[in-house]
């Protein structure tokens, strides 16, 4: 470079563009216009991974492998004495996808600047390798705290019905390089500890704790609650784990889009507030312009400020009533509590236009609480703080700790019966040791599947009621019949079961005949219910030999039912899988109202004592990803391909669009697309699936996310707001895998090709899709046909769900895809046989209809992408030919896009 002449606008234009480069990688993915709080220090370890990765939606923050780390001492690499393990299925992502595993204590070693630090532990608990994961039992110290102890990751997971973990600390360091020693150690020689991701974060100064010139002046310390105006100091030596952080009457808030300190808000969901006043009682606007000038901006997200819970106008209902949040905490501990309020309704413009009552824990700590008088003004966010002691109850593992907000009428001040909170932060403190540990939750108890609803039990009880005075005399020789013919039945079953073979009708709709049927909120006439001596039959006990696939939730066996007419598979749900009770319930209720053509038909269930079994039609082909890019498998031809594309597609579409509400699958991908023996594609395992919303002016629904990495759309992971699109995004995920024939996700693979998604769009951009296409396909696929599919993907996979088609844009798109394809393969083989004769007018005319076709399609898709409204068309419905393959050879643009096959059921 310094051989080079000087260029002095080549300069500047690079100083600009670095200069607005910067800027724009500095803000928020989706917020604030800039971060009010940048980190000294940000330290993000995905252990047990020896690569850096980024968590999805966040990519200003780099996940680093602690393999190679300056963090964790390499003797214990080298030693045996922890290993590092991959975990086979994990939707969260990052860091939930590896872990760091020992028999033995391992210590992480940070070297940091004094100060205060969140410290951050991600948890993803699965069995890994050989380690079972009911003997994750360890502790962890940091420093000379004790932040878990005794800790049985199995049973807080199961507890949570959630298998990823999360815990948050706040600890200070002291001392000029000071190293802070996080350890982790099993509880005895049987058990093991383990780790999937550790965080440390710097904080502000004194945000949580407080400076030792602070007195309770302006309400900034911590009023100790039950005692009159005595303060309690939260000095260095004290540390704090989180226990809630609620954006009250909002949605959830992911890292990326916090202050800066990549804290998570969860959504406001223990209100007592009734259905009837939810909307009313919620304001929002999302347009005011805060004032920071009591507190710092970094306290909490601007969009905590923008939302609050109030009780609505109701002036005479407010009089008598309150609202409350109820949280479960661990006793015999002192807690922080932090209120955030901001005044900013239009009515609310003075002091004492709201006044009102602040309990916590039962006790008055407000009698007079005016947020416009506390802040100096509107629009101006404050926050309040508690510390309230919590002690033990009868032995009890967890206690309440109530917050409760109550109108004050009998205040002669106020000018409007009511109240507001925007916010709740809820902090454990240490005990005199050092210690914040808490007992391991009991382990959960396995709920009734599908119980009666209360209405239906309520009718019950007052019929009974009615009918026991009239019918008590017979109900004794009622009783002994049922007795009678009970013990006959079942001794007949024994007989007949006990040589293998069944004793039970095969079901029939006309007859309305089965061995046996469930007393459930399910559609009799479209499921059955199998009991477990049906299914060990069918199976033979559970052979191995009948194992045709293996996944977290359990074994999926080939069977054959109807005396070993019809083959069929059979899910069986081994207890603590990763799809449990919910997931079970949910997959039945929505297979058993669906029947479509491209929808894996649910025949059955069984739910007898702890078995969780789902019976399937049989897909003699496997999954979708097997023949892309499986073992044993003869890879599938283009045109195979298409065709599956279309067919799932079209699935989905039903799933949207045709069912009689919005159904969301939320875990679109090849292993969940299967093949029939006519190479039909079926969607099938909906236990994630979520019915869409049914108001009208919600476009979304707000929800836990879940899903599998490498399909999961980003938009949902950032702001947790589930859409038709999230499976849109899957899909496009879907249709590169088909064309690169490539997983979502190669951890090893070069930095630009480690996400599948993002690779495909880098090489659309770049016009070099022709260098990522499966090379068994890459001879058969027509240009024409190229352009259309890789349009139609990349569209799918845009970041923002409001620029990527409506499934039913997709089905489109694919069908004309397929056209163009059929249309080249005729057009070789008439230049073959014509030899360019004759025909070559002929053959022109065609190339320009197609060509006129593909500027009609690609007009009306130009001027529809990012529209929900989806195409006007009609719906033809197929006829019962089996002949499936048949069927997908006539498949025109704009038609057949609801192809229910036997939708009767079984």
């Amino acid at each position: 470079m310094a051989d080079c002449k000087p260029n002095y606008a080549s300069a500047i234009s690079t100083l600009l563009f670095a200069f607005f480069h910067l800027q724009f990688l500095s803000l928020p993915i989706a917020g604030d216009l800039t971060v009010p709080y940048e980190p000294t220090e940000i330290i993000s370890l995905d252990c047990g991974s020896s690569g850096n990765t980024h968590q999805l939606g966040d990519t200003a923050h780099t996940w680093e492998g602690d393999t190679a780390s300056k963090f964790f001492p390499s003797n214990l690499l080298h030693n045996g004495q922890s290993i590092q393990a991959e975990a086979q299925f994990s939707p969260a992502g990052v860091p939930f996808t590896t872990a760091r595993l020992s028999h033995a204590a391992f210590t992480y070693l940070f070297p940091l600047t004094p100060g205060q630090k969140f410290i951050r532990l991600y948890f993803y608990s699965a069995k890994f390798q050989s380690f079972d994961r009911s003997k994750a039992v360890f502790s962890v110290s940091a420093g000379p705290f004790t932040l878990l102890r005794d800790f049985n990751a199995a049973v807080n997971a199961d507890a949570s019905g959630e298998d990823t973990l999360f815990r948050e600390f706040c600890v200070y360091v002291e001392g000029n390089d000071q190293k802070l020693n996080l350890t982790f150690s099993p509880s005895n020689q049987d058990s093991y500890a383990f780790v999937s991701g550790i965080q440390i974060v710097s904080m502000p100064v004194n945000l949580y704790h407080t400076p030792p010139e602070m007195n309770n002046d302006g309400g900034r310390g911590l009023n100790l609650v039950g005692q009159n105006n005595q303060f309690f100091p939260i000095e260095n030596y004290t540390s704090l784990e989180t226990m809630y952080r609620i954006d009250i009457c909002g949605n959830n808030i992911s890292p990326v889009n916090d202050t800066g300190m990549l804290r998570t808000w969860s959504a406001d969901s223990e209100s007592k507030l009734s259905d009837e006043y939810l909307d009313e009682a919620c304001p929002t606007n999302l347009d005011i312009l805060l004032n920071h000038s009591k507190i710092p901006a970094y306290s909490a997200p601007d969009r905590v400020y923008q939302t609050a819970r109030t009780m609505g106008p109701n002036v005479t209902r407010n009089k008598s009533y309150n609202l409350t949040w109820v949280y479960p905490v661990d006793p015999g501990f002192f807690y922080m509590i932090r209120l955030h309020f901001c005044e900013f309704q239009k009515e609310i413009n003075d002091t004492n236009d709201r006044v009102f009552l602040i309990y916590i824990a039962n006790t008055i700590v407000e009698k007079g609480a005016d947020v416009f008088r506390w802040a100096g003004g509107k629009d101006i966010p404050y926050y309040r703080d508690y510390a309230v002691n919590m002690p033990h109850n009868n032995g009890e593992k967890k206690v309440s700790l109530s917050v409760k907000l109550q109108a004050n009428p009998d205040d002669w001040r106020t000018r409007f019966t009511n109240v507001i909170l925007n916010g709740i932060e809820i902090f454990k403190l240490n005990d005199s040791s050092g210690n914040l540990a808490d007992q391991n939750p009991d382990p959960p108890r396995t709920p009734p599947l599908l119980p009666p609803t209360p209405q239906s039990r309520k009718s019950d009880r007052k019929m009974v009621g009615v009918l026991i005075p009239a019918v008590v005399g017979g109900l004794v020789a009622v009783i002994a019949l049922g007795l009678f013919v009970f013990c006959r039945r079942r001794t007949f079953s024994d007989q007949t079961s006990s040589d293998g073979t069944s004793w039970w009708a095969p079901y029939s709709m006309s007859t309305n005949k089965s061995s046996k049927t469930r007393n459930s909120n399910l559609p009799s006439n479209l499921c059955r219910y199998f009991s477990l001596s049906e299914i060990k039959s069918a199976t033979k006990n559970f052979d191995d030999l009948f194992i045709i696939g293996v996944g977290g939730f359990g074994n999926v066996y080939k069977g054959y039912i109807d005396d070993g007419a019809t083959q069929v598979a059979i899910k069986r749900l081994k207890p603590g899988s990763k799809q449990g009770a919910h997931e079970f319930k949910t997959e039945i209720e929505m297979l058993s109202q669906l029947r479509h053509l491209h929808l894996v038909s649910l025949i059955g269930y069984c739910n007898d004592g702890n078995e969780m079994i789902l019976v399937y039609d049989y897909m003699s082909h496997g999954t979708l990803r097997s023949h892309l890019y499986g073992d044993d498998e003869q890879p599938l031809t283009w045109n195979q391909r298409l065709q599956i594309c279309v067919g799932a597609a079209r699935g989905l579409h039903y799933l949207h669009t045709g069912a009689k509400h919005t159904i969301i699958h939320r875990d679109v991908k090849t292993t969940n697309i299967l093949l029939d023996d006519k190479w039909v594609a079926k969607v099938s395992d909906f236990g994630l699936s979520k019915v869409g919303p049914t108001n009208m002016s919600k476009a979304h629904i707000s929800t836990v996310v879940k899903g599998s990495f490498g399909y999961l759309d980003p938009e949902y992971y950032r702001r947790q707001q589930l859409t038709e699109k999230s499976d849109v995004y899957s899909f496009g995920v879907v249709l590169c895998e088909i064309l690169c024939a490539r997983p979502p996700l190669l951890r090893n693979a070069d930095k630009k090709q480690v996400y599948l998604a993002e690779w495909v769009r880098r090489s659309y951009s770049d016009n070099t899709v022709g260098q990522i296409i499966d090379r068994n396909i890459k001879d058969e696929i027509s240009p024409e046909c190229l352009r259309k599919f890789i349009e139609i993907a990349v569209s799918c996979i845009q970041d923002d769900g409001i620029k990527r088609p409506a499934m039913t844009d997709v089905v489109w798109g694919l069908e004309f895809a397929l056209q163009l394809q059929e249309a080249s393969k005729k057009k070789v083989v008439k230049d073959e046989v014509g030899g360019g004769g004759g025909g070559g007018d002929k053959g022109v005319d065609e190339e320009e209809g197609w060509l006129m076709g593909e500027m009609l399609f690609s007009s009306v898709w130009d001027g529809r992408r990012g529209s929900d409204s989806g195409i006007s068309s009609e719906v033809a419905t197929t006829s019962n030919s089996e002949d499936s393959s048949s069927a997908s050879d006539k498949r025109m643009s704009g038609t057949v896009f609801s192809e229910i096959k036997n939708p009767a059921g079984r």
